[in-house]
C-alpha cells in the first residue's frame, strides 16, 4: 500500500475533517526543555516537537482545500503510527496543532478516541475530527398539546 500526503479529505456533508500527517509526533509531556532568558528560566518545546510542529503546519498548508474550522463541540478519532515501540501514546501536541486547522480551540474536543499502532516505515497520524450534535439538535423540540388536539 502506497501512502500519499494527499489522502486527507474534507467531508462537508457531515461537517468533518480527515487529515493524514506524516512523521512521528513528540510527546508533549516529554518535549519541554529548560532555557534561560535574561536570568529567567523558561520551558520551551524540544527540537523534536518544534520540527514536528513545522512539518505538521507545512503538510496542512498543502491540502487541496483549506479545511473549514468546525464550530461547537467536536469528536476526535486519531490513530498514531509510531516508528518504534518506545514512545508513549500522547496526542496532546497534535490536538494543540489542530487549533486553527480543524477547530478554533482544543477546548472544543469533548470526546476523543486515540489508538497506538506500529509502522516502522511510515510513522504518521491519521486524524478524523467531526462536529458533535448538541443535545438540542439530536431531539426535536417537544410540542405541547393544545386543548382539544389529539396527541400521537
Amino acid at each position: 500500500m502506497t501512502l500519499k500526503p494527499d489522502d486527507s479529505a474534507i467531508i462537508k456533508g457531515v461537517q468533518a475533517i480527515s487529515i493524514k500527517i506524516f512523521g512521528e509526533p513528540a510527546s508533549k509531556a516529554n518535549s519541554r526543555r529548560l532555557v534561560r532568558f535574561n536570568n529567567i528560566s523558561r520551558l520551551i518545546k524540544s527540537n523534536k516537537a518544534l520540527t514536528y510542529s513545522e512539518s505538521f503546519k507545512q503538510q496542512c498548508s498543502t491540502l487541496t482545500l483549506p479545511p473549514p474550522i468546525l464550530e461547537g463541540d467536536v469528536r476526535v478519532n486519531m490513530t498514531i503510527y509510531y516508528a518504534s515501540r518506545r514512545p508513549d501514546l500522547d496526542e496532546s501536541l497534535i490536538l494543540d496543532l489542530l487549533q486553527g486547522v480543524a477547530y478554533q480551540n482544543d477546548r472544543q474536543v469533548k470526546e476523543k478516541h486515540i489508538y497506538w499502532r506500529l509502522d516502522k516505515d511510515a510513522p504518521r497520524a491519521e486524524i478524523f475530527v467531526e462536529r458533535m450534535l448538541n443535545v438540542d439538535e439530536k431531539k426535536p423540540a417537544r410540542r405541547r398539546a393544545v386543548k382539544g388536539e389529539a396527541t400521537v
